[in-house]
């Protein structure tokens, strides 16, 4: 019982962080993950990476970024749980 009211505590947070990250950001495309979101249609992909990453880390949320060459192809970039 202990084991499961923690976990639900873990999972608020985790759901809060990507809330909070959502509304600074104000991703005009994002797909809803297991493990985050995927930000697509970015006219200038670095650019909105590193202000990504800047918010995650003002902000001290539990996420990080996450891209590769594919993603860049469409302009798109992942935020996932820490």
């Amino acid at each position: 019982m202990i084991k499961y009211k923690l976990m639900q505590k873990i999972d608020t947070t985790i759901g809060t962080d990507l809330q909070k990250f959502i509304e600074k950001f104000e991703p005009s495309k994002f797909k809803m993950l297991a493990r985050g979101i995927e930000i697509r249609g970015n006219n200038d992909l670095h650019r909105s990476i590193t202000f990504a990453k800047e918010l995650i880390e003002k902000l001290k949320l539990k996420l990080r970024v996450h891209h590769s060459a594919e993603m860049a192809l469409y302009g798109g970039f992942e935020v996932v749980y820490a």
